[in-house]
């Protein structure tokens, strides 16, 4: 297997754009044993006791030459990822993938090493969407995978892997099939938590959806907005893992067992099938902002239609009381008695007719 030097970490980017990283002179490096949420060595598909460094635990493995090792990270920082990198040979770009995060999901192939990036979705609980910030959070897992080890790097609170380790315990017969194994049991997880999200998404989608078609409701344009800006980054964290996982199943045949790539294909199935979902989501969402664009301009032009109806109604009182109030001696009636109650009587059916007009052509 290939080995690389360490990684110098004044060779990878600041996470601040425009700020230099921290030398070790201005900060003090972070211990690794704070980053590592778990570090096992399985052999036989049966994780042996004891607790292990990440280089002891990789020297256990070759020592007897046979099994493999599982470390996870829970986002390190460069010190970190380089006391990591060094021992199982990372290449410095994949590594600093993993620090910086804020990826696309991919694949890499680095001489033995694959290196997979998958995006993790989480639905934020929210009691309706009025009143809703966020529907979706994203974060990041990486996952090394070696002919005798794999290293998983997380980013996120809510991207824990502590079930899908309980899981692969629990079964060995599936973790004898090697490390590969367990990339597949990361990307099923991920990929079923897509399912999981976007049918709770379809929920908010069909109550906006008959929040806009009812006829009582006011709609609010932005939520659908803030609706749709979700399902984009819902998108963009599903689609582009379909290219991923499809060159997992069909090439790196002399690194990934054929029974693994056979479980890579049911987990594609089910991920080609939450991105057509979500796809449809954004263009059902796409449909009804033109649908409430097209209600908000209905009830302008009602409210329009009504306001028009009102003013036909008041001219023409305010004409007949404009015509009589020019001051001339000379007008018809000014001088009877029974004049005044005639112009208002004149007045109110004048009134009276506009507005049964206007009432049965319905613009009242």
């Amino acid at each position: 297997m290939a080995r690389f030097p360490s990684v110098n970490p004044s060779s990878l980017r600041s996470p601040i754009r425009g700020r230099e990283p921290e030398t070790d002179a201005k900060r003090i490096p972070v211990p690794l044993a704070r980053a590592i949420v778990d570090c096992g060595v399985y052999v036989d598909g049966v994780r042996l006791p004891g607790k292990y460094t990440p280089t002891a635990a990789l020297e256990k493995v070759r020592s007897l030459d046979r099994g493999f090792v599982w470390v996870g990270l829970h986002e390190p920082d460069e010190h970190q990822m380089e006391a990591v990198a060094g021992p199982f040979g990372l290449h410095r770009l994949a590594v600093e993938d993993a620090v910086h995060a804020h990826n696309r999901p991919k694949l890499e192939r680095y001489d033995d090493t694959l290196f997979l990036v998958l995006k993790t979705v989480n639905y934020v609980e929210h009691e309706s969407i009025s009143t809703a910030r966020e529907i979706v959070e994203t974060g990041e897992i990486m996952i090394f995978v070696g002919g005798d080890f794999v290293v998983t790097v997380r980013h996120g609170d809510h991207s824990g892997l502590a079930k899908v380790r309980a899981q692969m315990d629990a079964d060995p017969d599936h973790m004898r099939l090697g490390p590969y194994a367990v990339m597949h049991a990361i990307a099923d997880r991920v990929v079923d938590s897509y399912l999981e999200v976007s049918d709770l998404v379809e929920d908010d989608i069909d109550s906006m959806e008959e929040n806009v078609f009812s006829p009582r409701s006011a709609t609010d344009i932005e939520h659908i907005y803030m609706l749709k800006r979700e399902v984009v980054e819902l998108r963009r964290a599903i689609s582009p893992l379909s290219v991923a996982l499809s060159k997992l199943t069909q090439d790196h045949n002399d690194l990934i067992a054929k029974e693994v790539r056979r479980y890579l294909r049911d987990v594609l199935d089910h991920q080609t099938h939450a991105a057509d979902q979500i796809g449809s989501y954004d263009e059902m969402l796409t449909s009804l902002v033109n649908a409430a664009v097209g209600k908000v301009a209905m009830q302008q032009n009602t409210d329009m239609r009504k306001i028009s109806a009102w003013v036909a109604i008041v001219s023409v009182p305010t004409m007949i009381a404009g015509i009589y109030g020019m001051n001339f001696d000379f007008m018809p009636e000014l001088h009877q008695p029974w004049g005044y109650p005639v112009v208002l009587l004149v007045m109110v059916s004048a009134c009276t007719f506009v507005y049964r007009t206007l009432r049965r052509n319905r613009w009242l």
